[in-house]
């Protein structure tokens, strides 16, 4: 079984910074695509920025420009750097994973508890 824990949310005033991680484990093969994701009171969740194996990155527009996304493949760890926060960007964060596990014919799509983040003004 594949587990995600992610680490780094809080409270942070407008203008601040956050690094979130989260890293997997279990009988891992390999890790494919790994994203974060949000989910603001109230609304659906969202996708905020993709990091393909070969680290090609995509981002919602909202965030373009202040968070960037990163990934240690040997620690199999995705990273998500927020800059500039703002208060609309409170939510909870979740990291996904597609992963590859030993004795699986294909991969699956594995979620991480969530993490906090909320932003004051």
């Amino acid at each position: 079984q594949v587990q995600l824990v992610e680490f780094g949310g809080g409270l942070v005033q407008a203008g601040g910074s956050l690094r979130l991680s989260c890293a997997a484990s279990g009988r891992i093969v390999s890790i494919y695509d790994m994203a974060w994701y949000r989910q603001a009171p109230g609304k659906q969740r969202e996708l905020v920025a993709t990091i393909t194996s070969g680290g090609n990155t995509n981002y919602a527009d909202s965030v373009k420009g202040r968070f960037a996304i990163s990934r240690d493949n040997a620690k199999n760890a995705v990273y998500l750097q927020m800059n500039s926060l703002k208060p609309e960007d409170t939510a909870v964060y979740y990291c996904n994973a597609e992963v590859q596990e030993y004795y699986h014919g294909s991969p699956g799509h594995y979620w991480g508890q969530g993490t906090q983040v909320t932003v004051s003004s």
